[in-house]
């Protein structure tokens, strides 16, 4: 038996996704591990690899914690795909974007090689690889180490997607638009096909996109484990449910950007922001506390023009405060915006902040000024809100975000609104939301009869995400208990 002093340390090695969505819980992620003694290792791509290594920089100098990065390269030219789309969300928006998305996804196959050089390298303990490397479990088996999953979602959106692959109740309705409950799922949750993933829906044979992503959603019992970006106490009926009935060995070390204490890593996380992050906090200053309202879609959703004009009149009508994201290349050939009302943003000075690009996030909602946000219900952005006690309009897109707006609006109780969206945006050039029906949610959360107990209800969740992550809370214990049970396995 080897002394305590003579146990090599722990060391494990991080792939993620090459989304935002996926790169920045994944860093917050490495940041915990690191600052628990963990030998920590990020593997990205040479374009990709910025996002990490300027945050690495400041976590080295403020916090002491050394993360590694290995830099694999992407196979872009092999695949035909533009030099340089080694990123989700480098892929332009448009009618070929499903077809380069499938290419990108596909990309991902070829890295298992480039990887597995990696590990036979550097002999880690452990691979925590995001839920799209499908052949993560293969390599990890391969050198006798146990694979991580990170799906980066909830139990909920976990056990949500297992029953419906499970007992597939979409098949059994009458029409695309007829509610059915997903069986075996606590808490009596109703859906209709067009709020489903596109994929579930699909003809295995006939869509590469399907398959590939329902190959992903069968990785997780292969996996040793998974960890949940998320706490117990937010969805304690589903992390049962996972562990006891789905049989799922997970651990809820979240909410991750929670790990972001200093306002540099909080205004700098994932990207540069595109306003300065002091004039940012300084018009926040001047505003009374939960008067604010904070609108942001995330890094993929391009709503068209209609769609923002629409947004643009719902923010104006409903006579709130705001603070609204818009992705910044919003403007026609010859460089105009024809997104806003004429005069919008003259009639809203001192009113509204738009920001266009990427915007701090965390350090935004966090603020004492904010008292709502509207949200497309990705799970970064939902799980942020929550973290900051706020309530929120649920408008969901695409993917888990119809399953995250359940969660929100039914299994958490009165945190939240729904916008009125019924179906699946695969095409962003649609408009489907009116300004009356903005006008009406931003309302009922900032000032309707509601509104308080709202605010009450989503201040107490942020207290508990908070305490969770606190010594002795859940998600600090579950941690604990993970990196205890990989130093026990390395020993072997």
């Amino acid at each position: 038996m080897m002394s305590t002093s003579e146990i090599p340390q722990l060391h494990v090695m991080f792939l993620p996704f090459f989304g935002l969505g996926h790169m920045i819980p994944t860093l917050d992620m490495a940041k915990l591990f690191g600052a628990r003694g963990v030998k920590t290792t990020i593997i990205t791509t040479p374009v990709n690899s910025p996002v990490f290594s300027k945050a690495i920089q400041r976590i080295s100098k403020d916090l002491g914690v050394q993360i590694g990065i290995k830099i694999i390269n992407f196979p872009c030219a092999e695949v035909g795909l533009p030099d340089g789309c080694e990123n989700l969300n480098a892929i332009p928006k448009g009618e070929a974007y499903t077809e380069m998305t499938i290419i990108f996804l596909k990309a991902l196959s070829m890295l298992q090689e480039p990887v597995e050089q990696l590990l036979s390298e550097f002999k880690p303990n452990c691979l925590v690889a995001d839920m799209f490397f499908t052949w993560a479990n293969e390599s990890a088996t391969k050198f006798g180490i146990p694979r991580l999953l990170f799906n980066g979602s909830s139990s909920f959106y976990l056990c949500t997607t297992a029953c419906m692959m499970m007992y597939e109740p979409y098949k059994h309705v009458s029409s695309d638009s007829e509610p059915f409950v997903v069986p075996g799922l606590p808490g009596d949750i109703k859906l209709t096909k067009k709020q489903l993933p596109e994929f579930m829906l699909s003809n295995d044979d006939e869509n590469e996109f399907a398959k590939l992503l329902k190959k992903t959603n069968g990785e997780d019992l292969k996996s040793y484990g998974v960890v949940v970006n998320s706490f117990y106490e937010l969805e304690p009926t589903y992390a049962d449910y996972c562990r006891n009935i789905l049989g799922k060995r997970t651990w809820h070390i979240g909410p991750l950007s929670l790990c972001n204490k200093n306002f540099e890593d909080k205004a700098l996380r994932g990207k540069q922001a595109s306003i300065d992050e002091n004039e940012c906090l300084k018009w926040l200053n001047s505003k009374k506390p939960d008067s604010v309202v904070y609108i942001c879609f995330g890094s993929g959703a391009n709503f068209n023009s209609d769609q923002l004009m629409e947004i643009a009149m719902g923010i104006e009508a409903s006579g709130q405060d705001f603070i609204w994201v818009v992705r910044e290349d919003k403007k026609d050939e010859d460089g105009n915006e024809d997104w806003l009302p004429e005069g919008f943003e003259k009639r809203m000075e001192g009113k509204g902040l738009i920001i266009r690009g990427w915007a701090p996030q965390v350090l935004i909602l966090e603020h004492e000024s904010i008292g709502g946000m509207v949200t497309h219900c990705g799970w970064n952005s939902t799980l942020e809100g929550v973290t900051a006690g706020v309530p929120m309009v649920t408008w969901p897109l695409f993917a888990d975000q119809f399953y995250n707006e359940k969660l929100v609006n039914q299994v958490l109780k009165n945190i939240g609104v729904g916008v009125g969206v019924q179906e699946m945006i695969t095409n962003m050039g649609v408009s489907v939301v009116k300004r009356e029906a903005i006008e009406k949610a931003l309302k009922e959360i900032m000032v309707g009869d509601g509104a308080e107990e709202m605010k009450k209800r989503a201040k107490g969740l942020g207290l508990m995400a908070r305490r969770a992550v606190e010594e002795g809370g859940s998600s600090c214990s579950d941690l604990n208990a993970l990196i205890e049970e990989l130093s026990s396995l390395s020993q072997f």
